[in-house]
């Protein structure tokens, strides 16, 4: 069994009912990913490669904080999305029942990972070590290529020609600044 079919097998559609429990079992994912990729890795990054990046201290405080913001914000408004009208949360094996394509999902396909991403970025640029900035380069990599290989195949297979129409229309990761192509 190859790692991208032991990845598709692990995602399961949540029978979990209540909006309140999803929402914990949001949270409590939300702790574990944050502590192990938003703390520890990057901590560990920093020891091994910790030479500093020269930045000026507006891209520092500023536009780390900016990503910071916008990156938890939009990670919220996705997460009360899933539970509200997918059913579901972020963890593979709790997965949304419904395909989401409201709220943030409605602009890009991949909120989640992108506000994760951001956040990364928003922790790399603000320590501006190497080390952590290599990390995040490796994380946005990683990123990309779970959804192409595991993510995107898995939502086809359970969502089929619902899915593909909204992959017509919504871009994957930058939103259209024009606005939303509508099908012909």
């Amino acid at each position: 069994m190859t790692l991208r079919q032991s990845l598709q097998k692990a995602i399961r559609p949540s029978t979990t009912q209540s909006t309140v429990a999803l929402w914990a079992k949001s949270l409590l994912n939300a702790t574990v990913f944050f502590t192990i990729f938003m703390v520890a890795l990057p901590w560990l990054a920093d020891r091994i490669a910790p030479a500093a990046i020269p930045l000026p201290m507006v891209v520092r405080t500023w536009l780390a904080g900016v990503f910071a913001v916008v990156g938890v914000t939009v990670w919220l408004a996705c997460l009360d999305v899933f539970s509200r009208k997918g059913r579901g949360t972020p963890l593979p094996a709790d997965a949304p029942r419904l395909l989401v394509t409201s709220g943030p999902f409605a602009l890009i396909r991949n909120p989640i990972i992108a506000a994760e991403v951001l956040i990364i970025w928003a922790v790399a640029l603000y320590t501006a070590g190497l080390g952590i900035v290599v990390y995040a380069l490796l994380v946005t990599v990683a990123a990309h290529l779970v959804v192409v290989h595991v993510e995107e195949p898995e939502l086809r297979r359970r969502f089929g020609a619902s899915y593909e129409e909204y992959c017509r229309a919504v871009p994957r990761w930058l939103p259209r600044l024009v606005g939303r192509r509508t099908g012909s």
